[in-house]
């Protein structure tokens, strides 16, 4: 199996689509209810949908190798950050901001460390 996309709740979606082409993000589909969008790396998507409110625990992160550079142009166009980039004790380098409904995004490099920490566990069920 491979992840396809994850879908965001948008309560303005104009202001919400704004948002993310401003951030580099390609928009791929778009309608009054539901647009879709291309990472600028890999090929990777994600969309939002029209909600008339947010959920308020969402987190997605999105990775960038330079990420302290990717965060200095994002604020030279405006961007707002809640967090600056940090070393964090998951061995990962984070930025956090949020999107226009309050999903929270978060901007990070964990280089080999996403996937290979080094308390890793590998575990499967049978599947069914």
């Amino acid at each position: 199996m491979n992840l396809n996309q994850v879908t965001l709740p948008a309560v303005d979606m104009v202001a919400s689509t704004a948002f993310y082409r401003r951030m580099g993000f390609l928009q791929i589909v778009d309608t009054p209810h539901y647009a879709r969008f291309e990472c600028p790396e890999g090929d990777a998507t994600f969309s939002l949908h029209l909600a008339e409110a947010a959920a308020g625990d969402v987190s997605v992160y999105f990775e960038h190798e330079a990420l302290d550079e990717l965060v200095d142009r994002l604020e030279q166009i405006g961007f707002a950050f809640d967090e600056s980039p940090e070393d964090r004790r998951w061995l990962w380098r984070e930025a956090r901001l949020r999107d226009p409904a309050g999903n929270r995004i978060i901007l990070y490099h964990g280089g080999e460390n996403r996937r290979h920490p080094p308390w890793r566990v590998e575990r499967r069920e049978a599947a069914i």
